[in-house]
């Protein structure tokens, strides 16, 4: 996984595996299976091929080393491993005592195996292990499974059950990593779920009070037979249009949230006098036919301008700068206020903490947002790296 959250494309490959489909208990019987014929495969062509040992001593030493590995290994995960995780004060001290009593399992495996092929009569009788079958069944078992062959063989012993020992961790990793995505995934799926019941419950609140002004001001441009009112009759029907159904997928095109925004800032502008410093900058430096964003993230920073700001008996101002470059949405929000309005109704509304849900669910370490409550003026900046 990089800096920026990201995870690679192998990684992402096995966070999509459904293990509880694939891991039936016959596929683990079939996986344990092939993991101990394919080690045995290998330990068979070291006897055989590197040591030089007939096909009959290389089967029957690579049998008596994997046998012990099984014991060892199922013994190991199986009844040791729990142990330890259910001890909460002693999980250290037996995850350090593991390791010699592996060993010592290991090596009294060893020692029984030998001396059943010494009372077979089985030997090895050619190559660098000729005889070892005897020398070892002539042991006593307290001096084959001595602290002093338990240390002295540590190294031997661990190398022999080690590569079992790393498939298992390995998988278990994987497994566990597949999981913890699958959960996240499930967390991620269930906020967005009750963000979007936020966002229409939002829309309902504040849609009738939108529409409320709105109208009001659309009658009066009638009751003027202003020639502006049939556009103004196409704009609340664009928008409508917008928040009731095209805004409720997670991402739709660029144009349309920009539209929407202008013909939002139109509408709420109609309210107020021709000498209120109120400005909406849009600048594309490059082609959004194909870019998508969130839905509705800065209406709610440009209804509470409106809402909150434009109340002084003087100096009143609203400036809002959109720009798109390099493939970034760039929102700048500035506008005054009257020094008494208090934080908690602008900073700690619901509306403002959905969008910074919604920002961090959908674009994580991809935006960044900006909300400076000042003493005279309010300001937000916002900047999201789109898809």
């Amino acid at each position: 996984m990089d800096t920026h959250g990201k995870i690679s494309p192998f990684l992402e490959r096995v966070s999509k595996l459904d293990f509880d489909v694939f891991y039936t208990p016959i596929t683990r019987l079939l996986c344990h299976v092939f993991m101990w014929l394919f080690f045995f495969s290998l330990l068979f062509l070291n006897y055989w091929l590197e040591l030089n040992l007939s096909f009959q001593s290389s089967f029957l030493l690579c049998g008596r080393s994997t046998i012990n590995n099984i014991i060892v290994f199922y013994i190991f995960f199986y009844i040791i491993v729990p142990i330890v995780f259910r001890s909460k004060k002693w999980g250290i001290f037996f995850i350090i005592l593991s390791i010699p009593i592996s060993i010592f399992i290991w090596l009294s495996a060893n020692y029984v195996q030998f001396n059943i092929l010494h009372y077979l009569g089985v030997e090895i009788n050619d190559g660098p292990l000729k005889d070892i079958v005897s020398k070892n069944a002539q042991q006593h078992y307290l001096q084959a499974v001595s602290f002093q062959n338990i240390f002295g063989n540590a190294m031997i012993v661990i190398y022999a059950f080690s590569p079992p020992f790393f498939v298992k961790i390995l998988f278990d990793i994987t497994r566990l990593f597949n999981r913890t995505i699958f959960f996240q995934k499930q967390t991620s799926n269930l906020e967005l779920q009750n963000l979007n019941i936020e966002k229409d419950f939002l829309k309902a609140q504040l849609n009738p009070h939108f529409l409320f002004n709105t109208l009001n001001n659309l009658y009066g441009l009638v009751i003027k037979k202003d020639p502006s009112a049939p556009e103004v009759i196409i704009n609340i029907s664009d928008m409508m249009a917008y928040t009731l159904y095209e805004s409720n997928t997670e991402k739709v095109p660029l144009q349309k949230e920009l539209d929407f925004i202008a013909n939002f800032f139109a509408l709420e502008k109609m309210r107020y006098s021709p000498d209120y410093d109120i400005l909406l900058e849009t600048s594309i430096d490059q082609n959004i036919e194909n870019t998508t964003i969130a839905p509705l993230l800065s209406f709610t920073f440009i209804e509470n301008a409106f809402k909150y700001g434009l109340k002084s008996t003087k100096d009143n101002f609203l400036k809002i700068k959109i720009k798109i470059s390099n493939n970034i949405f760039y929102l700048s929000i500035a506008n005054n206020k009257e020094k008494q309005s208090l934080k908690k109704t602008v900073l700690g509304g619901i509306g403002v903490k959905n969008v910074e849900k919604r920002l961090n669910l959908i674009y994580p370490n991809h935006h960044e947002l900006i909300i400076e409550d000042r003493e005279t003026s309010f300001f937000v900046s916002l900047s999201i790296k789109l898809d």
